[in-house]
């Protein structure tokens, strides 16, 4: 235990001094997390301390998400609802086939490995976008669209993954059924996230303790999500909505007046840490996979997730293209190359069964490409952001 708190600090003051050396050299701070992990791992300094599914899913996901949607505004969020719940249900599949069909026709693979991979890697990743947007200062519709849409798409991305895991082991599930697991998912995670918002929100109501009232936001933030998880709906969907919750009731009313800023920084914080270790434990990880045979596949599997991607955005706002709810084309564009892949890829990837075909090559090529969103999406986002006028 004592290693382990140990290793954490260690981490952390890593993180710090990256974070400093990347505002100075002006460089996406994830991206220098990344690339400090790597070297961590070429030193031979690797802590004790492994990325898997589980730290992924039960330490990392539920504050980084929480703290995400308290910025989010229900208005704004309510008026681009269709647009976002699209792209993060249909998008998400069509995303999804482009990848697999990629796999399948150019790499080999079999539909069932091809289908298994799509899946997992087609699900735009809240952890790497809304990092990547909040250091890039985006702000207005542009990230509203960008970051709901990555909280949104992990419900049809997990119910998604769970079928072709099923049809890869040879079981067969009915179309009826997979649009009653859906509906559970999605209806159950928010129902968990409501209930336990409301229910600490009744509790913040009769205190004006900031320390009572960080505790029950933190609180809200892991049962909603780990509750959420053992019903088997969506985790992420519950702590975003106990964080919309907290963030438009709370702060804006239960909330104390003198305990708004202290949650507010809190939460920045929390995130901050979520963030560093996360991303320094990617790229630890990244540096331990041997890619020795397998370009083919990175390249083809790279290739074929931008295409996705830009299959999924372009055509179905374009459904949209006449009504109030227009996404402009410039914003499109930053839409596709803005889709970035980060820990949930990797979280399913890590719990691949083994004897799913090709488990082995879909872990390997998960974690190049997700290193490819990191790096050269993430070094190249800022200066297309710019070039779009979106920042300064």
């Amino acid at each position: 235990m004592e290693m382990r708190i140990g290793t954490f600090a260690a981490l952390l003051l890593v993180a710090a001094v990256v974070a400093m050396v990347a505002r100075r050299l002006k460089v996406p701070y994830t991206v220098g997390l990344v690339i400090a992990g790597v070297a961590l791992a070429l030193f031979s300094i690797v802590p004790q301390i492994r990325l898997t599914k589980e730290l992924i899913f039960t330490l990392f996901l539920p504050p980084l998400v929480f703290e995400a949607a308290l910025y989010i505004g229900w208005q704004e969020l309510k008026r681009d609802l269709p647009v976002i719940v699209t792209l993060a249900s249909l998008g998400m599949m069509l995303s999804a086939l482009v990848t697999a069909a990629g796999m399948h026709y150019v790499i080999g693979w079999q539909w069932s490995g091809a289908l298994v991979f799509g899946t997992l890697i087609a699900a735009t990743d809240p952890v790497s976008v809304i990092a990547n947007f909040k250091e890039a200062g985006v702000h207005g519709r542009l990230r509203l669209l960008v970051e709901a849409e990555s909280l949104f798409n992990d419900s049809t991305a997990a119910i998604a993954f769970v079928v072709t895991l099923a049809i890869a082991g040879g079981h067969s599930i009915g179309f009826t059924e997979t649009l009653g697991s859906l509906a559970l998912n999605i209806s159950g995670g928010i129902f968990v996230g409501l209930v336990v918002a409301g229910f600490l929100l009744l509790l913040a109501g009769r205190t004006t303790d900031r320390l009572v009232e960080l505790t029950l936001t933190t609180v809200a933030a892991y049962s909603s999500f780990l509750l959420a998880e053992h019903f088997n709906c969506s985790g992420i969907l519950s702590s975003m909505t106990a964080g919309l919750l907290i963030g438009n009731v709370g702060v804006n009313g239960v909330i104390s007046e003198s305990s708004k800023e202290a949650v507010i920084s809190f939460w920045d914080f929390a995130a901050f840490v979520a963030n560093s270790l996360i991303f320094l434990l990617i790229g630890i990880r990244e540096a331990q996979q041997s890619l020795a045979g397998m370009w083919g596949a990175v390249t083809v599997g790279i290739a074929f997730v931008l295409l996705g991607r830009a299959v999924a955005i372009y055509p179905l706002c374009t459904l949209f293209s006449r009504s109030n709810q227009r996404v402009d084309m410039k914003h499109q564009h930053i839409m596709v190359w803005g889709g970035l892949r980060g820990a949930l890829a990797l979280a399913l990837a890590l719990g691949l069964p083994p004897d799913i075909p090709h488990s082995a090559e879909i872990v390997t090529v998960a974690f190049a490409v997700v290193a490819f969103s990191v790096i050269v999406q993430g070094l190249t986002m800022t200066p297309l952001l710019r070039a779009f006028g979106e920042i300064r």
